[in-house]
């Protein structure tokens, strides 16, 4: 907490005359810096927040080894101030549902960059007038000119913020009690931000350089300083990904809007360029963060996953089961990225997991509704008469919250819209874990489920384990409020069983294994430090006996070729360390994926050996008397959700909703009408 806000200290004094006349011109000169690192920026922004980082793994390392969880009354004392500032405070609008809390942090960020722009304006404006303009500008062109350099200045403290909430296995998120899917709005908030800056600064330039007759600096590319060649190929990179994110194209072209993204790579590099490495020391540890985790991702695509089988609804919809390791733990809402390569190469879909590491040890499970182009293919090729034997396919992840903060309310309500039930599944198999494994009173679950058609139905299905047994659902209080609003009674569609499609297994294909292993926060932290630490001896060495001999800090050597050393240094470093953790690592998960395998193979000879059968007799097995008692059907009818959630009569009742935005606008407006002050809104992202 020091080092944070001795980092906001730095960010809020940047643009003052305190910190560039006595700051930084002390820490210059005790540091020494300029002989072996180029520049005292990097240990002054870089450092701390990498610090931040490592010693956050440590912390969330801690966190998982801790005790039972805390449920029920035992475990809600919170204060009614807390309470307030998690409520919802806009539910529409071009923001979506933010919060006080989100809405103070957003207020404040906006102050910051208010404040940098206007006493950066004040002290150089003071200058010009002091001094007179030069180049033989007139004033306001000199002022023009000096406009478009703080626009810059202020857009890089922007982005040195943007890469944290995409940055999926993060330490720094999970601190603030977030992850990287609950965290995309702000990503998208500071992406148009950014944006905006970034093309004020572009054209501010621009129009300066048209009416001082200097248009030729447009391909200007100076030895040292700063590019403005480098600038403006970042800027037309920048342009192409922020045109592809607005809503309307995203959805229309949602495969242009991916690829386009990729244009980031040539971004953030002709930014390096365009800035030098001292200016993006600021925006650096951000980006470094993304670059660990980016890698690490790489490393676990590579594998290729053990598909077992998948369950073929009638409701378009099919379930794919993965074999895994015992040693993988996730926690309730996690999400995973798949890759088939046979639908696409490059396309990663997220999808949120359904089973639970606790009750289902060797086996995960996601859901994915037919809709939209991928899902429809993947659909359309298990669903055939003739699926195929094995399907090729990599995954990233699981990634999901550090801690289940909902088990900690004494009534849980639960609203879901279509496949928006999907997080709830695995919500209900931790309460059906705690119950059994601590012998402890669980809150109260209500599941408001609404499908449009009765085909939907069978989803319900999915609430329960296959290797359930009858006494799991009695040992939680679960009352489920299915409604189907399109029809007024069960067509004989909704009768039709789900259908199972076996895999043969192959040898190339490996159980999902936790790509860092069971201490994966300390080999972060390991990854994250030692890396960097390689970095600063490594570029020390190669600043104080190669560039400083030449440079003698009279800014001779070329600052793109200085910032192109940094980069590819800081790449080695990264993939060295995290290639070595992830060899060590695979060791250690090589022994229980052979056990697995082993396992598999056995039971492999009572599997069908077409690969496709009627899963009936596997439905039967579940224990559909427990759920059926606990489930009211509805029909031709929409939940009345102000009503049921004003009926909640407990102290603290966490209301959780995942579906269409309508939905979660209708839920968030009940919650923070400040009409039942029990009631605890939180929204769910959710992938399918």
């Amino acid at each position: 907490m020091v080092v944070f806000l001795g980092t906001v200290l730095i960010l809020i004094m940047l643009p003052t005359n305190t910190y560039r006349k006595h700051w930084s011109v002390s820490i210059r000169a005790k540091s020494g810096t300029s002989t072996f690192f180029g520049s005292y920026t990097m240990l002054m922004f870089t450092f701390p927040v990498l610090f931040i980082a490592s010693l956050g793994c440590v912390y969330l390392h801690l966190g998982n080894k801790s005790s039972e969880p805390r449920v029920g009354k035992n475990g809600i004392e919170r204060s009614k101030v807390l309470a307030t500032w998690k409520r919802p405070v806009l539910v529409s609008g071009p923001l979506g549902i933010v919060s006080w809390t989100e809405l103070a942090f957003l207020v404040m960020f906006v102050a910051l960059l208010i404040w940098s722009f206007a006493t950066y304006l004040r002290n150089s404006f003071l200058n010009i007038d002091r001094q007179g303009p030069m180049h033989g500008d007139k004033v306001w062109e000199a002022k023009l000119e000096d406009s478009g350099l703080r626009l810059g200045l202020v857009g890089n403290i922007v982005l040195a913020f943007l890469f944290f909430p995409v940055t999926r296995l993060s330490s720094v998120l999970p601190l603030f009690g977030l992850t990287s899917e609950a965290s995309i709005k702000y990503h998208i908030w500071l992406g148009h931000i950014v944006m905006v800056i970034f093309t004020a600064h572009g054209l501010t330039y621009i129009i300066y350089w048209i009416v001082t007759d200097r248009i030729f600096e447009m391909v200007r590319w100076q030895k040292t300083g700063v590019s403005n060649l480098a600038g403006e190929i970042a800027l037309l990179a920048g342009l192409g990904m922020w045109a592809t994110t607005f809503p309307r194209v995203r959805r229309k072209m949602f495969e242009v809007f991916f690829y386009t993204h990729y244009l980031y790579i040539l971004f953030m590099l002709f930014f390096v360029l365009h800035v030098g490495i001292s200016y993006s020391c600021i925006m650096l540890p951000g980006f470094y963060l993304f670059m660990v985790d980016r890698f690490l991702r790489l490393l676990q695509s590579r594998r290729r996953a053990r598909l077992v089988s998948a369950r073929v609804l009638p409701c378009d919809t099919v379930e794919l089961n993965f074999s895994k390791t015992p040693g993988l733990e996730y926690t309730p809402t996690s999400v995973m990225f798949l890759n088939v390569p046979s639908l696409s190469k490059l396309q990663w879909h997220p999808f949120t997991i359904s089973s639970n590491s606790n009750l289902e040890k060797d086996k995960l499970s996601v859901i994915i509704k037919n809709e939209g182009a991928w899902s429809k293919k993947l659909y359309q090729i298990l669903s055939s008469p003739s699926p195929p034997d094995r399907l090729e396919v990599s995954i990233e992840g699981p990634y999901g919250p550090a801690s289940t903060h909902f088990l900690r309310y004494e009534k849980l309500v639960m609203v879901s819209g279509g496949s928006g039930i999907t997080p709830f599944i695995s919500i209900i198999r931790e309460f059906i874990f705690m119950s059994t494994a601590f012998k402890s009173m669980t809150p109260k679950l209500t599941l408001i489920c609404a499908f449009k058609n009765s085909s939907e139905l069978t989803m319900l299905d999915l609430v329960l384990p296959i290797s359930g047994t009858p006494s799991d659902l009695s040992n939680i209080q679960l009352q489920i409020e299915a409604y189907v609003t399109r029809e007024k009674v069960a067509t004989t569609q909704s009768s039709k069983q789900a259908r199972a499609v076996w895999f043969k297994p192959s040898s190339l294909d490996e159980p999902l294994s936790a790509i860092l292993g069971p201490n994966s926060w300390l080999w972060l932290g390991a990854i994250i430090s030692v890396s960097f630490v390689m970095f600063l001896i490594l570029i020390g060495i190669i600043t104080r006996y190669y560039i400083y001999p030449i440079d003698h800090d009279i800014n001779e050597y070329p600052t793109a070729v200085r910032a192109i050393l940094n980069i590819l240094i800081m790449c080695i470093c990264i993939v060295i360390v995290a290639s070595t953790a992830f060899v060590w690592n695979k060791r250690t998960n090589a022994k229980e994926a052979k056990q697995i395998k082993h396992l598999n193979r056995s039971a492999g000879e009572h599997s069908p050996d077409s690969g496709f059968y009627n899963a009936e007799r596997e439905l039967e097995s579940l224990p559909h008397q427990s759920l059926v008692q606990a489930t009211n059907l509805h029909f031709g009818e929409r939940p009345d959700l102000k009503k049921m959630l004003f009926e909640c009569m407990e102290s603290s009742v966490g209301v959780l909703v995942c579906g269409p935005k309508k939905m979660r606008h209708d839920v968030a407006a009940i919650c923070s009408s400040g009409l039942a002050e029990n009631l605890h809104f939180e929204s769910i992202s959710f992938s399918w």
